[in-house]
């Protein structure tokens, strides 16, 4: 029986701690047309939570709020207008917030049914962590056989992803950034064939690595924080994807002239954003990931976690660098 109140992790106010997070006891939302009630089995804990806590412009203004970009679940309610789902099969959705909740809803549009034989607590990953490093290689880079590609956070969720898909590419070169030496095996592991520390000398090891040739495709986590660097690596032709502000420093305007001088394209991805303007492409891309799951091509790692008390310590163990796993709050039972 469904309950008129929910548990749900809220961030009271900006902080770069923990001490404005909170689980409260709140009114359970309803669907509305197109939408869907989802009991929230599993969440995903990402770098989103941390950027949405710190008040990054753009990912909240609004007080108190409720973070979690991405759940698996079992759908509860279903409102007008909704063709496709039906209430009690497993889904994933990419709710952008709201997931770290007992319940949430989702657009259908944003919805997918999980297949059969995979966990809910891998397909959990999917909707943010998974679908974003599918779009940026297959829509906002558009990666083609043989291309070298760096990307910086390479030992992170959304980098190791971004490693595991680019390796069915022919012959993709995969070159990881990483904010530590701690972490170069982490990448390498990942399937980076090279890593380097983001520092001061990252640009002449990238370069002399590849003999000076550069790299066609760099993907940023970072804002424009280590555009100038990722400019000076661009082979000719190459393409800077700008995804999220990691760094949490202002963002910095792009001169023309410099692009231009470089032969170089430099553009922005925001799941966010897509998920809002063309939302089947994000649904798209969910598919083809839960697919690969399902005929175990792609085998995503996650650690679970039981309970929405131990969110905020995971979500400050990434804001701290020391994130070694994608982590997975269990948060309702799954009940078989």
């Amino acid at each position: 029986m469904i309950t008129s109140t929910m548990r749900a992790l809220t961030f009271k106010g900006p902080t770069t701690d923990t001490s404005q997070t909170d689980v409260a006891v709140m009114a359970r939302p309803a669907p509305g047309p197109g939408e869907v009630l989802i009991r929230v089995t599993h969440a995903g804990i990402n770098f989103k939570d941390v950027m949405m806590r710190r008040g990054d412009p753009a990912y909240s203004s609004v007080w108190p709020v409720i973070p979690g970009l991405e759940v698996a679940g079992v759908i509860e309610q279903v409102g007008d207008r909704v063709d496709n789902l039906e209430i009690g099969i497993r889904v994933v959705a990419l709710t952008n917030t709201g997931g770290l909740a007992e319940y949430v809803v989702a657009d259908e549009a944003l919805t997918v049914g999980i297949p059969d034989g995979v966990a809910s607590e891998v397909a959990a990953v999917v909707p943010g962590v998974w679908a974003t490093a599918w779009l940026l290689l297959n829509e906002a880079a558009r990666v083609r056989d043989g291309d070298t590609i760096l990307v910086h956070s390479a030992s992170g969720a959304v980098g190791t992803a971004i490693a595991a898909l680019a390796g069915a590419i022919p012959r993709t070169t995969l070159v990881g950034v990483v904010g530590a030496a701690s972490r170069l095996e982490d990448a390498k592991a990942a399937g980076y064939q090279h890593a380097f520390v983001r520092d001061d000398h990252l640009v002449d090891g990238v370069l002399t690595k590849l003999g000076g040739t550069g790299v066609d495709i760099v993907l940023d986590p970072q804002g424009t924080a280590w555009l100038d660097a990722d400019l000076h690596m661009l082979a000719p032709h190459g393409r800077v994807v700008l995804f999220g502000n990691a760094s949490g420093t202002p963002l910095d305007s792009i001169a023309t002239a410099q692009l231009s001088a470089s032969n170089a394209a430099v553009g922005g991805f925001s799941i966010a954003a897509l998920s809002a303007a063309a939302p089947k492409l994000v649904q798209r891309a969910m598919k083809a990931v839960l697919r690969r799951i399902a005929d175990g091509s792609l085998t995503p790692e996650s650690t679970s976690t039981a309970g929405l008390d131990q969110a905020a310590a995971l979500q400050q163990q990434l804001a701290n660098g020391g994130a070694k796993t994608k982590h997975v709050i269990e948060i309702t039972p799954e009940l078989r």
